[in-house]
């Protein structure tokens, strides 16, 4: 659950640098979403093989 309460932190600060970039043309805080959704990508990954051990941990 830890690391869905980060994708849920990064979504947040995300989506002040998206609006940086699209509303105000901010090149750097298009690099810094790029890098977000990146990070995004990756947590996203590891949020899936925990769900899948744990439900696969519980057959019995």
């Amino acid at each position: 659950m830890e690391n869905f309460q980060k994708i849920k932190d990064l979504v947040a600060t995300a989506e002040k640098d998206a609006q940086a970039f699209y509303d105000k043309g901010n090149k750097a805080a298009g690099t810094r979403l790029r890098n977000a959704l990146q990070q995004l990508k990756n947590l996203a990954t590891d949020v899936r093989k925990e769900v899948t051990e744990k439900k696969n941990s519980s057959k019995d």
